[in-house]
């Protein structure tokens, strides 16, 4: 059995808060690494998905002294905040993963935007060359699986592993030591978690602090290199992007991605393999990557019109991304922008330069469509569901015209996930090629 010395220390009993699939996964890894069954508690708000669903409960019949926390769960939480000024410990799913690492070597990826993405390169690079790598972290399959998977001799350890880590992942995450380390963008994002923006941006900003080896970040990284000048470092800063001398040989405009800003999220991916020094196969092969589901995924094109699902873009920068990067390519035809969900105190105001723009044909949903549209002061139509919105687009695009669903909103008002709205949003797609064929037949 695979040893620990942070876990050994941990103070029991422990509650894992939010059964999710990082819940879900750190207590298979505890039970694989021998607790005892009676030392663990679980916890999620969601009644029927763990023993306990009421906090006070919890915390009168388990006494815990420690609490794994998801990273879904606010750490502002009134209970929490508590259980820690009364001498409670925090700990996370990543956290007690990475206490079980040897001889792997870690790269950890953040930022507001693209870290998926610059993620994805990277696991597209490794296959290129290393048969012993895990990818995973915020994106994909959870840490603790990796590890929960060693226990069980499933896997040999990695040679490689890479981290995609949110800020709230890094918010529990003492202990993390990256090799290298990637730092895509900043820009507002999940100010109904953070009390500031500098809050935000600072826990984006420890994994600087915790990378032994060279951190990477992108010059066109938002506000990410004003904000960097704010502090000092002494982790090796690297900065790149498209036009990074060092990397033209390898010629990244012509890779497979949609976008300027795409060659950028790959120049920082290329940067992380040399300063690894992986070899060149895998920046080439970081070329044929296509892109992410629902980031910029080009869904093909009917009777002349194109439809992109950008389902992931959750903040109002990666929506300005997308609509830049598509207006470059569309030339003559209009962009039906897409723009709504969820709000999450987000600046929508930050669009409405976007007015200046011709062919440019605004549409919003959901539930903070009435709210987006009055911060940005943008004109358009505007419906209670995405199917309405989309079901418009479609009636009135023409050839030439490009439909683009990137919201800006999370999808929380209608959907599960991001995921799940962009799936809906293909679907919905084919069904109105279907039925518009079938008309079209019978005509």
């Amino acid at each position: 059995m695979l040893k620990s010395e942070f876990l050994s220390k941990l103070p029991t009993p422990v509650a894992i808060v939010g059964m999710a699939k990082t819940g879900s996964s750190v207590l298979a890894l505890l039970e694989k690494s021998g607790l005892p069954l009676h030392e663990i508690a679980t916890f999620d708000d969601k009644p029927g998905r763990a023993q306990y669903s009421n906090p006070e409960a919890l915390l009168q019949d388990i006494k815990p002294k420690t609490l794994i926390v998801s990273p879904g769960v606010p750490l502002t939480k009134p209970w929490i905040v508590d259980f820690v000024r009364n001498g409670g410990f925090l700990t996370s799913e990543v956290e007690i993963a990475f206490s079980f690492l040897t001889t792997e070597r870690v790269i950890g990826i953040t930022g507001s935007i693209g870290k998926s993405t610059v993620t994805s390169l990277l696991e597209c690079g490794l296959k290129s060359f290393s048969p012993r790598y895990f990818v995973g972290g915020n994106l994909g399959t959870p840490f603790a699986d990796y590890i929960t998977n060693l226990q069980q001799g499933h896997i040999q350890r990695a040679e490689w592993i890479v981290l995609e880590l949110s800020s709230y992942q890094l918010d529990l995450f003492k202990n993390l030591r990256a090799d290298f380390s990637a730092l895509t963008y900043l820009t507002p994002n999940h100010l109904e978690r953070y009390a500031s923006l500098n809050e935000y941006y600072d826990s984006k900003l420890s994994l600087i602090k915790k990378t032994t080896g060279a951190c990477i970040l992108n010059r066109n990284g938002g506000d990410l290199c004003s904000y960097l000048s704010k502090g000092s470092f002494s982790t090796k800063l690297i900065y790149t992007d498209a036009q990074d001398p060092d990397l033209q040989q390898y010629q990244l405009e012509a890779c497979q991605m949609i976008g300027k800003h795409a060659v950028d999220n790959l120049a920082l991916a290329a940067k992380v393999a040399k300063a690894a020094q992986w070899p060149d196969s895998a920046i080439l092969a970081m070329k044929q990557f296509p892109g992410l589901s629902h980031r910029l995924e080009n869904l093909g094109v009917y009777k002349g019109i194109r439809f992109v699902n950008d389902s992931k873009a959750t903040t109002i920068e990666s929506s300005l991304q997308a609509f830049h990067s598509l207006y470059e390519e569309s030339q003559k035809g209009n962009i039906f922008f897409l723009l709504g969900g969820r709000d999450k105190n987000l600046p929508w105001e930050n669009l409405k330069s976007l007015s200046a723009y011709p062919k440019s044909i605004f549409v919003f949903f959901g539930e903070c469509g009435q709210l987006a549209q009055e911060k940005s002061q943008l004109p358009g139509a505007r419906f209670a569901h995405l199917q309405e919105a989309l079901q418009h687009c479609h009636c009135s695009a023409s050839a030439g015209d490009t439909v683009l669903l990137s919201p800006g909103g999370t999808s929380l008002d209608e959907f599960k996930s991001f995921e799940d709205r962009g799936d809906y949003f293909k679907k919905e797609v084919l069904k109105l090629w279907s039925t518009a064929t079938q008309q079209g037949s019978r005509g």
